[in-house]
């Protein structure tokens, strides 16, 4: 039976010191087809170890209602059949650019700031949550024969809150529910953060980018004794929408990576390989340095300029890596494995039918609300997609400008059934809105926070309308869940029509293709503004013209050899009547 435990200066395995050479890998972000393949890139690239985070909102997305909650522990049986070790970061926060930082917005809606502490609802939420996860983890740890090696209490704390009782809580918790191999806190190297986020008799760790050595320094003024490790060694980074393409020089990540390891460091890899962040799933962040300042939306693509790319192939940073590692490896390093096969030649798709977008909130949206004042998305049971709102303009009154205050993220507006505006966050207004009138604001999230202190904050229209100065009262509010297409009998029933020539509305774009030699593919929406695409019921994610991002990832096995269906909701102006397969 293995033994996996922390010495005075080094891990210990069976009693002999060894060296972590892990490398984040997120299941929920690579088709589980293909996890076996992106898992034998990370042994021949030089590591020993897998890392993953925990979505506890992916899981549990409506409060006791369980999706494929038993992925990780499908995913650990793989980790382990192809000989790696695994870290297991199951939150409840994660950040990693998802989606609220891992938290369901049912929980994130009522409490606000109140999640990540001792609070009382928050904290039967967890736990909760814990009783159905953490079995996965125990009966996969290695002393039982499994690869689970650490376990995580949180996540980078101390960039967030300073809460010791809630970090205890956790830390108990964990110990509780059967939880006995090493448990670790990971921080950035700076002393409020390891102030913040370190629990007494857990391990520390650092995250950090470069600079290796001054990082190990300041985490040693904190935790004397213990092995050191990177346990987030960034050795690329993500992209937001409208942003600049983000791409690190291979070889100072390289240096930089041999600076960890000649500190006699451990080290993890962030990311590993990225993947995608399929079915809308991808976070945001706010910018500024204290990340209070407006809203920078995650692209789908979570590529990270990592060194097994998004679509599972070595770039020039893996060959430099496994270089470095394999000086540190306990023997030769395996082949790199075969490519993934690609698809055969390229497809175009023609969209041959459509719905409008009203036709598919009629059919397939919640209940519409009637208030005083326009209810968030989190009120609406809506995790990502859009709600519509309704409202009258009294009259008659001379036109003044319509203020939407406290938006997020996005809205189109339309008084009495023209386009007037596209508006993305606060301040936000719409000029010259006469009385009487009929205003539509059609309002779309693009990602909640996940980072900084306004994680969990609500989306939709969270402080009301103003004409002039003066407040509309009077709302019927309708909410579009994204995943309410996932139901391929529900849309099969939605009254799609022939495209004639001339459709240039928002709407639900249906078309099939054939495919003869599937395989992974690169699909491009050819003036297509912003939405997002499904093919044989599986969502790609959202596309958006404004880029930097400009294609999305198909994994091979999401495609079939004969027909397939292509779907493509627009939420603002189609393109050609046609997409491409490459």
């Amino acid at each position: 039976m293995a033994e996996f435990a922390v010495g005075d200066e080094e891990f210990e395995l069976d009693g002999r010191p060894v060296r972590l050479l892990s490398g984040a890998l997120h299941y929920f972000r690579v088709h589980e087809a293909q996890w076996a393949h992106r898992l034998r890139m990370l042994r021949a690239m030089g590591l020993n170890t897998v890392e993953t985070y925990v979505p506890w909102n992916l899981h549990e997305s409506r409060p006791g209602t369980y999706h494929d909650a038993d992925a990780l522990g499908r995913f650990l049986d793989t980790a382990h059949a192809e000989g790696l070790y695994a870290i297991v970061r199951p939150g409840p926060y994660i950040c990693a650019e998802w989606e609220n930082g891992g938290l369901p917005d049912w929980l994130t809606g009522p409490l606000g700031p109140r999640v990540r502490t001792r609070d009382p609802e928050y904290l039967r939420a967890v736990d909760a949550w814990f009783d159905r996860l953490m079995p996965q983890v125990v009966e996969r740890q290695i002393q039982d024969g499994g690869s689970v090696i650490m376990v995580q209490v949180e996540n980078e704390y101390g960039s967030y809150g300073c809460d010791q009782v809630y970090l205890r809580h956790l830390t108990d918790g964990l110990r509780e529910r059967g939880v006995t191999v090493p448990l670790f806190t990971s921080d950035g190297p700076e002393d409020h953060m390891l102030t913040g986020g370190s629990v007494p008799g857990v391990l520390a760790t650092a995250n950090f980018g470069s600079g290796a050595r001054a990082a190990f320094e300041t985490l040693r003024r904190h935790q004397p004794q213990g092995p050191l490790m990177c346990m987030e060694f960034w050795c690329g980074w993500f992209r937001h929408w409208g942003g600049e393409e983000t791409v690190r020089d291979p070889r100072d990540a390289a240096d930089a990576l041999r600076e960890i390891l000649e500190s006699g460091a451990s080290v993890n890899l962030y990311m590993a390989h990225g993947g995608t962040s399929f079915a809308g799933w991808s976070g945001a962040n706010r910018s500024g340095t204290l990340h209070d300042g407006p809203l920078q939306p995650d692209i789908t693509s979570y590529d990270y300029d990592a060194p097994i790319d998004e679509r599972g192939r070595p770039t020039e940073k893996f060959h430099l890596f496994r270089e470095i590692l394999a000086a540190y490896a306990a023997g030769p390093l395996p082949e790199i494995p075969a490519a993934e096969p690609v698809l055969t030649g390229p497809v175009q798709v023609e969209t041959a039918e459509w719905v409008s977008l009203e036709e598919v909130m009629d059919a397939l949206g919640g209940q519409e609300a009637e208030t005083a004042l326009p209810p968030t998305f989190e009120e609406l049971g809506v995790d990502r997609g859009l709600v519509r709102y309704r409202l009258d303009i009294p009259g008659p009154r001379r036109a003044y400008p319509l203020h939407l205050a406290g938006l997020r993220d996005l809205a189109v507006a339309y008084v009495d059934g023209e386009r007037a505006a596209v508006l993305e966050g606060h301040p936000a207004t719409v000029e010259d809105v006469p009385g009487p009138a009929a205003v539509e604001l059609w309002t779309e999230s693009l990602g909640r926070v996940n980072y900084g202190p306004r994680v969990g904050e609500p989306k939709g229209l969270t402080g009301g309308v103003l004409h002039e100065r003066q407040y509309v009262h009077g709302f019927r509010a309708q909410g579009l869940r994204l995943d309410a297409l996932d139901d391929a009998e529900a849309v099969g029933k939605l009254p799609f029509r022939p495209l004639d020539g001339t459709t240039t509305g928002r709407g639900l774009y249906r078309g099939a293709f054939e495919v003869g030699g599937a395989g992974d593919a690169e699909l491009q929406l050819p003036g297509w503004t912003r939405g997002f695409v499904w093919v044989n019921g599986f969502c790609l994610g959202r596309y958006w013209s404004r880029g930097p991002q400009q294609g999305l990832h198909v994994p091979g096995p999401v495609l079939r050899e004969g027909t397939n269906e292509l779907l493509v909701l627009e939420l603002d102006t189609p393109g050609e009547p046609h997409v491409r397969l490459t």
